[in-house]
């Protein structure tokens, strides 16, 4: 380890998109609270002293894994699997061909014989007629929320529910599927629409090592490979885009969460969470 805090970063040995949601400003003059929830890239690989940082430092209880059930078995079992404090839950935020009600449970037993072009088994995205002229990036984030709506409002209700310690959520990057989430979750909380797209827009700080690091694993490597770095890294228009189609169709983030189940009861236990 080297140093395991720069200013919102947590910096570990085995990730390289680890941050604290916490210190961003609410549009009501509060701030989010630390130590409450982290996102962070793909947590396979990492170190005993990034596992004791989480646990024992930082007190991570629970991981939101938003991988599709088969990275989770291509990737394996990580580190924080074998820690018996950390609960994970899985929601998916690609349709797919297929249903695990449990993957860590179907981890448990022999390796499946999933194919090397895993990503066949996912399911096509249908676009809305009136997204069809977005951006390509705005297309797949509005997809997570049409296609896996139940999902992201699973993800969400997962860490209100949450009590006690912190929580991460990640995906592979962590920075599309996870920036999806984080930024509904930093809407309950309060934080402003510019700050929300301030926080996603990050990840292009660390963007060359993020893709390397995903190119060195058989399951991400050929994805990595067909693209540049340039085509990887998050824009920030592209959720400020996402943030005011939400403004426009739902009157906010949080509107669209109210028509999706997510009421006001389960917002506020959320934005109880996050903030101090």
């Amino acid at each position: 380890m080297t140093s395991t805090r720069t200013g919102r970063w947590v910096r570990l040995d085995g990730t390289t998109n680890t941050r604290d949601l916490g210190g961003l400003p609410t549009t009501d003059g509060g701030r989010t609270a630390t130590g409450r929830v982290l996102r962070s890239d793909n947590l396979q690989t990492l170190s005993d002293a990034d596992v004791r940082v989480l646990v024992e430092e930082i007190g991570l209880r629970e991981v939101i894994d938003l991988r599709t059930s088969a990275e989770v078995l291509l990737e394996g079992r990580g580190p924080l699997r074998n820690v018996p404090e950390v609960v994970h839950r899985h929601f998916t935020l690609l349709p797919e061909r297929g249903h695990y009600t449990d993957v860590f449970a179907v981890e448990e037993d022999e390796p499946l014989d999933l194919p090397e072009g895993w990503v066949e088994s996912l399911l096509p995205r249908q676009t809305a007629a009136h997204d069809e002229g977005e951006p390509p990036g705005v297309r797949a984030y509005l997809g997570y929320l049409d296609d896996r709506g139940h999902a992201v409002v699973a993800a969400l209700r997962a860490l209100a529910a949450t009590r006690d310690g912190a929580s991460v959520v990640h995906c592979a990057a962590g920075k599309d599927r996870t920036g999806v989430v984080v930024a509904l979750a930093l809407a309950v909380a309060g934080v402003g629409h510019d700050d929300i797209v301030a926080d996603y827009a990050m990840t292009a700080e660390v963007i060359d090592a993020l893709v390397a690091k995903l190119a060195a694993s058989p399951t991400y490597a050929e994805d990595m490979d067909r693209r540049d770095v340039a085509s990887h890294t998050p824009r920030a228009d592209t959720m400020d885009r996402v943030l005011t189609l939400l403004d426009e169709r739902y009157g906010g983030a949080t509107g669209w969460l109210e028509a999706h189940g997510f009421g006001p009861q389960e917002q506020a236990r959320l934005r109880a969470r996050l903030r101090e």
